[in-house]
């Protein structure tokens, strides 16, 4: 009895993989037909392999200037997330009183306001601040939506770490920046690639927001530059499919590097907090 469950789990857990695979399957194998070979049947292989979609939607998107500003907006967010979490995070874990507990509170509760209730008033801030429309003001949107969920990770796992280590650096001579940065933040690393590698996901991918922000097609990042392709009487559904190919392979390569950190990382976090 113990054997067939094991097979039945077995089934179903192959069942589930081939049904999350078909969607990546048709954009691939679609990407490499003509727009009526692909009305014909969405899952047939191509009859013959059109290469010429890629270097079209190569040029048509932009693909070097848009992953440029893709680049630059997910960098400079998650470096931005991760400085100012982790030195929240750890002063807030190390400070004890009432006033820490609500602030951190607030934080984790701010992780329940769904982005569709605040993008209005996001957007006057943002213009009111003269930052909508560039690359450096929207990484710094992200910044402010990022750190609470960084913080709340962070928070659980300095919690792990002895307090002795920076009594003895303090007695070194150390201040508290000097500790933290050259004692803390080293044993911080699997966190930190676990917050880095989530909002490097979350910010490439990302469309609402810069759709908000960006008015400028040169500063569009690469989701946006996709949907440019998008006409309203008329949709080129191969460069699409392969543009979205373009775009998810940054996206596939980093996740299938880093996966095990993103894994073990939430999971000090969450179990030493």
């Amino acid at each position: 009895m113990q054997r067939i469950n094991s097979y039945l789990i077995r089934l179903l857990l192959v069942l589930g993989s081939l049904v999350a695979m078909l969607p990546i399957y048709m954009a691939i194998v679609n990407s490499f037909k003509t727009q009526g070979e692909m009305f014909q049947s969405f899952i047939a292989l191509p009859t013959t392999f059109h290469w010429e979609n890629y270097s079209d939607a190569f040029n048509k998107i932009n693909l070097l200037g848009s992953s440029l500003n893709s680049a630059i907006v997910s960098f400079l967010g998650i470096g931005g997330i991760v400085f100012c979490a982790s030195l929240a995070g750890y002063k807030l874990s190390r400070t004890s009183g009432r006033l820490s507990n609500l602030i951190f509170f607030l934080f984790v509760a701010s992780m329940l306001v769904p982005f569709h209730s605040i993008m209005i008033p996001l957007t006057r801030v943002a213009k009111g601040l003269h930052v909508q429309g560039s690359t450096y003001g929207l990484a710094l949107i992200y910044i402010g939506l990022g750190v609470n969920m960084a913080i709340f990770l962070y928070h659980g796992f300095v919690k792990s770490i002895p307090r002795e280590l920076e009594e003895s650096a303090q007695m070194d001579g150390c201040n508290e920046f000097q500790t933290f940065f050259q004692i803390i933040f080293p044993l911080l690393l699997p966190i930190t690639v676990t917050i880095a590698i989530l909002d490097f996901l979350w910010i490439w991918n990302d469309f609402l927001l810069p759709l908000l922000m960006l008015t400028d097609v040169n500063r569009y990042t690469l989701i946006l530059s996709t949907n440019m392709l998008f006409g309203e009487y008329n949709k080129e559904w191969p460069l699409i499919l392969s543009s979205l190919v373009l775009t998810a392979i940054p996206v596939v390569l980093i996740y299938a590097f880093f996966q095990k950190f993103i894994m073990e990382g939430i999971a000090e976090g969450a179990v030493k907090g």
